[in-house]
């Protein structure tokens, strides 16, 4: 990442500045799928279809779950709190996507666990997994 004269890479200043306008529409009642589909449009060949992959999966396993843009990345929703997000390659040009989970995921299993996923590609196996951790998570 390319720093600033602060500390924090013009990167991380532009996803609070994102979070922010985030925060804004969702107080105004304009954020939601619409947003969240417009995003995934706007992704490159590697992450489009992990983030294709997963919202599908979302709506059609978890229809419970709402979904939103958080700072930038598809994420998605119980009782009004983040639970996961899909956090893009390009977006701080690493090798990988993950899928992060919040602190109100029901991951715990003793005192560590993983919170984030690497995918490389969507496939029916990284889907079934996937699909094991968010039922994991939400219930």
């Amino acid at each position: 990442m390319a720093e600033t004269s602060g500390s924090l890479s013009a990167e991380e200043k532009a996803a609070i500045r994102q979070a922010a306008a985030e925060r804004k529409r969702e107080q105004e009642g304009k954020a939601g799928e619409a947003e969240l589909l417009a995003a995934i449009a706007g992704m490159n060949e590697q992450d489009k279809p992990v983030a294709e992959g997963l919202h599908a999966l979302v709506k059609r396993e978890f229809p419970e779950l709402t979904c939103k843009t958080w700072y930038g990345y598809p994420a998605y929703v119980k009782d009004g709190k983040t639970v996961f997000f899909y956090q893009l390659a390009a977006k701080f040009k690493t090798r990988y996507g993950h899928i992060g989970f919040q602190d109100v995921a029901n991951l715990d299993d003793g005192d560590i666990w993983p919170t984030a996923f690497a995918i490389l590609t969507w496939t029916k196996a990284v889907e079934t997994q996937v699909a094991d951790v968010i039922r994991r998570a939400v219930t």
